[in-house]
């Protein structure tokens, strides 16, 4: 029976499924409602390249049946722990940024971590370049003589070797009482939360006498280490992992290529950025979901609130925390507000990383496969593609990205304001206007023309786009089509439409082009719609009329960009009254 008839077979009943390849190794563990119906929809005709791909590993279902889907929740995430499956997101794949912590103990002790833990302790950074917090580190062992063993401390005979060598006061054996020791911790912790100047002083006092004694080595070591404190002091704050916490969690994906991004708030302050990969058979919602049941298993590091990039079941999620973890939550999908701009941050993150593992994917197979199908000389290393987003006939927008190597390409994406139209909607005038002014331009620079064009619609959009390049005299650049209903290849002429093989390479390579095309356009649009939105809440607010927003949003970007100040940078960056940035940064936190 195969895979496909196993799916058919199932039960209706809620529980998991866990999917294995020829030799039996489990590659994907989900849960359902509704066993047949869930993973039967994996086999649908209509379904994606992505999933068309992976399900085409797939030997046989096992399943297990399940009282509710609650309970099918805590099996999945047993499961996904005991067998490690390639297509769920798994943490292992994390990349935390790591902070250092000082230990709340008698003799308390100095060490990086990339976990924040309720156990009282102080935790400053958090330090995304590791070169900075080693050498604060290294300053730290240098200069003061705290204990390097680990866990709790024993009482011993005879010291250790760095008591002998002057690098530990010897609180093992009793050589300092712990009043004594905690002054020296007392002193990092000011230091290290930029409320006090002794230790850069005595750092710097001590590269000047290194140099007035010709020790140019030793004054150059200090040199280096007093220009990383220096940095690091004005960037770090110190957090006491207590009083208000919240993490925001968003999941992005590319293909089967999934990155979810964590962020961490903490007193107010950010604390922590996490990024966890995965390839998955999953949408956004379920991996999502998965994802944060693990990540929060061990309830450490459980905020009071959690805010979510995607509609996931909250009511399932807060379920689970309450009755396993004995916590409360809340939870929460943000469309505005303060939450909403930090969330945006966070999807940025997730979206820069997994376009960054879309670049090392090797696609010379694949591209090869594509000349071939299309019968075109070249192997199409350059591809560009167009696709068109609007809103009721307002915010049309029409975006070119492009694709080498069979990868993307950002720094030479392009987005062209359509101004044709007068409020009209009309996709086929969008497409001849963007393809006019990107290759008149391309043409006149004498740059580089694209391989291949692919535009996102049918035969109108494709006559649009070939009748613009005979008229800018680029009749021979290949053109073709993508029809999104049954993702038909669309030829300029009288070639039928082509369906494929939803696994086929070629294909697949279309579709990301496509995908990122719809992406680009559909958020570039929604940017269009956010801007307007930003100057009309700038101003709202007392003392920003039209002029004064323009020149804000012009020095800041974003209302992103404007929170990352505070209200006198605000009025400096600006040039704006401090009175009335300190009113915009109230009124944006709210």
């Amino acid at each position: 029976m195969s895979a496909k008839d196993q799916a058919h077979a199932l039960p209706e009943n809620s529980g998991i499924y866990m999917m294995k390849d020829a030799s039996d190794t489990v590659i994907y563990v989900g849960k359902a409602k509704n066993l047949r119906r869930r993973v039967s929809s994996y086999f649908l005709s209509g379904r994606d390249a992505k999933t068309s791909a992976l399900v085409s590993k797939i030997d046989h279902i096992d399943y297990i049946i399940t009282g509710n889907e609650y309970e099918a929740l805590v099996l999945e995430n047993n499961l996904i722990k005991k067998y490690n499956p390639h297509y769920n997101i798994l943490l292992k794949d994390g990349k935390s940024y790591p902070m250092i912590k000082i230990t709340k103990e008698d003799f308390p002790r100095v060490f990086k971590t990339r976990r924040i833990l309720p156990d009282g302790a102080d935790y400053f950074g958090p330090f995304s370049q590791g070169k900075q917090l080693e050498t604060y580190l290294e300053l730290i062992r240098a200069g003061y003589h705290l204990r390097l063993c680990h866990g709790d401390l024993r009482k011993r005979q005879s010291p250790c070797l760095y008591y002998h060598i002057h690098k530990c006061l010897g609180p093992c054996i009793g050589g300092v009482t712990s009043e004594e020791y905690c002054e020296e911790v007392k002193e990092i912790r000011e230091f290290l939360s930029g409320n006090d100047q002794k230790s850069l002083i005595r750092l710097r006092e001590e590269m000047m006498r290194d140099a007035r004694e010709l020790r140019f080595e030793e004054a150059a070591k200090k040199r280096e280490l007093l220009k990383s404190l220096e940095t690091v002091i004005a960037e770090q704050a110190v957090q006491d992992a207590t009083g208000e916490s919240r993490d925001y969690a968003a999941v992005e994906m590319r293909g089967p290529l999934c990155t979810v991004a964590i962020m961490q708030i903490r007193s107010g302050s950010l604390v922590g950025r996490a990024l966890y990969r995965a390839e998955t058979m999953g949408d956004e919602t379920e991996t999502l979901l998965s994802f944060l049941i693990q990540y929060y298993s061990d309830g450490d590091s459980l905020p009071n609130e959690l805010y979510v990039s995607h509609e996931i079941d909250t009511e399932l999620l807060t379920r689970y925390f309450r009755e396993e973890l004995h916590m409360s939550l809340y939870i929460a999908f943000p469309k505005e507000g303060k939450h909403y701009r930090i969330l945006r941050m966070a999807e940025v993150n997730a979206s820069e990383d997994v376009e960054k593992r879309m670049c090392a994917l090797d696609n010379t197979p694949a591209l090869e496969r594509l000349r071939e199908l299309l019968g075109i000389e070249k192997v199409p290393l350059h591809i560009e593609g167009f696709d068109i987003a609007h809103l009721a006939g307002k915010y049309t927008v029409a975006s070119l990205i492009v694709f080498k190597n069979g990868n993307p390409s950002v720094k030479d994406y392009r987005r062209f304001n359509i101004k044709s139209l007068d409020g009209k909607i009309d996709d086929f005038e969008s497409m001849r206007e963007a393809v006019t002014r990107r290759y008149t331009r391309l043409v006149n620079e004498k740059r580089e023309i694209p391989d291949l064009i692919l535009i996102d619609g049918g035969k109108g959009q494709v006559h649009a786009a070939v009748d613009m390049l005979e008229i800018i005299g680029l009749e021979n650049v290949p053109v073709v089509g993508l029809a999104e209903r049954n993702e038909e290849l669309v030829f300029p002429d009288d070639r039928p439409n082509l369906v494929l093989d939803r696994a086929d390479s070629a294909l697949r390579v279309l579709i990301a082009v496509r995908d990122e095309c719809h992406r680009f356009a559909t958020s570039a649009n929604q940017r269009m719609r956010s801007r307007d939105a930003s100057f009309a809440l700038l101003e709202s607010i007392e003392g920003v009329g039209k002029a004064r927003s323009r020149k804000i949003m012009e020095a800041c970007g974003s209302v992103e960009g404007i929170l990352e100040l505070d209200g006198p940078a605000l009025a400096k960056k600006c040039s704006i009254p401090l009175d009335v940035a300190e009113r915009i940064i109230h009124k944006l936190t709210l």
